[in-house]
């Protein structure tokens, strides 16, 4: 987990005391004998220019500890434009601060051990307290794409929101649920969710398309060499290597987590097209034509503008697009230790048999 709160702090005390500084060496000036006047109006030097930093082969270097965490939601609220308003912004981002200070307060240490089964409510991990907001780090503020605060990360269609489902999507969609239904929520790990069995991380994080979570550990590690790219995610550390320039594509019957993906340089920029995903990891019930394509792209010394197409002419109805700044972090990224003392899955299943055995020993009615 990243700490980000506590820092805002330290910021502010640290922006109000260069205020102060500012504010004071100014009125000093002022009152400095008037043959110095000339000297104090002389032009400051211009700051130089950002310079693209370069891997040993001659393209941008993407390497280092980046997040994509961010307020801005996968797909636009209705009434907004794709531009929020400053007065938008502040809203919204004061919304959150005060969702996180009253969250964060400290816990009554002799309050109650929560009832059996639950409080009912639907907070972060379910309702018997197994996360508090210390560990729960969403982002803080709205994503920032060409100067413009987002209010959504699909910039295509213009409306901001996924294109509706062909007829045979959602056919697909209907057996999907006639299938799992022929098993019980809890018969077996397999019916399980991804992330709840340690395979992947939590929504689209590992990606394609890396898509922030919303809850935690929205961070990546790049590692780039003359032939590879290396983007690991904190979350469940779902590694994904991608081959740069010519090669064969897998087989289409050979469908890897996070999918096949190779990429190559265009000026410099990185463009990346994956497909051959797993059948398991299908964003949005996707079929086997999905199709999605990256690009990667400093903009600056502390932020990758990374925009994704996803095409898939078999669920949607039309290709979409979006994007999301990777902003540096001046952290580091540690192991997402999940399975590891990790008792959860087999007490599910194990408190589902127990549910079943107390069922079938009750009095009938």
């Amino acid at each position: 987990m990243t700490p980000t709160y506590s820092a805002r702090p330290a910021r502010i005390a640290l922006a109000a005391a260069a205020c102060i500084a500012v504010l004071g060496s100014a009125a000093a000036r002022a009152q400095e004998p008037a043959t110095r006047a000339s000297a104090a109006k002389a032009p400051a030097p211009r700051a130089k220019a950002w310079v693209v930093p370069r891997a040993p082969d001659g393209h941008p270097d993407l390497q280092g500890n980046w997040t994509n965490a961010t307020l801005t939601p996968f797909e636009r609220p209705q009434g907004l434009a794709q531009a929020l308003t400053p007065e938008q912004v502040a809203r919204l981002e004061k919304i959150r601060a005060d969702t996180v200070e009253q969250l964060s307060k400290q816990s009554d240490p002799n309050r109650p051990a929560p009832p059996k089964g639950g409080d009912g409510s639907t907070g972060a991990a379910g309702n018997v307290g197994g996360y508090n907001y210390f560990w729960i780090d969403a982002g803080d503020h709205m994503a920032t794409v060409n100067g413009e605060r987002r209010s959504s990360l699909i910039i295509d269609p213009p409306d901001g929101r996924v294109p509706a489902l062909t007829p045979a999507a959602r056919e697909r969609q209907a057996e999907r649920i006639r299938r799992y239904r022929q098993f019980g929520e809890f018969d077996n790990p397999e019916n399980r969710p991804l992330a709840e069995r340690c395979i992947l991380s939590f929504g689209s994080n590992a990606g394609p398309p890396m898509l922030p979570n919303y809850f935690y550990n929205n961070n990546y590690t790049i590692v780039q060499t003359r032939d590879h790219i290396l983007v690991m995610t904190e979350m469940v550390h779902d590694a994904r290597i991608i081959r740069l320039g010519k090669g064969e594509r897998l087989p289409k019957q050979v469908r890897p987590w996070m999918g096949d993906s190779f990429g190559r340089w265009e000026g410099d920029t990185l463009v990346v097209e994956t497909t051959n995903f797993h059948p398991l990891q299908m964003l949005r019930g996707a079929s086997d034509q999905l199709k999605v394509t990256e690009r990667f792209h400093r903009t600056d010394a502390n932020t990758i503008l990374y925009r994704f197409t996803v095409d898939d002419p078999a669920t949607f109805t039309r290709a979409f697009s979006g994007e999301v700044p990777f902003v540096r972090m001046n952290e580091l990224i540690y192991e997402y230790a999940c399975h590891e003392g990790n008792y959860a899955l087999s007490n599910i299943l194990g408190g589902e048999r127990a549910r079943e055995r107390e069922a079938a020993t009750a009095p009938k009615p």
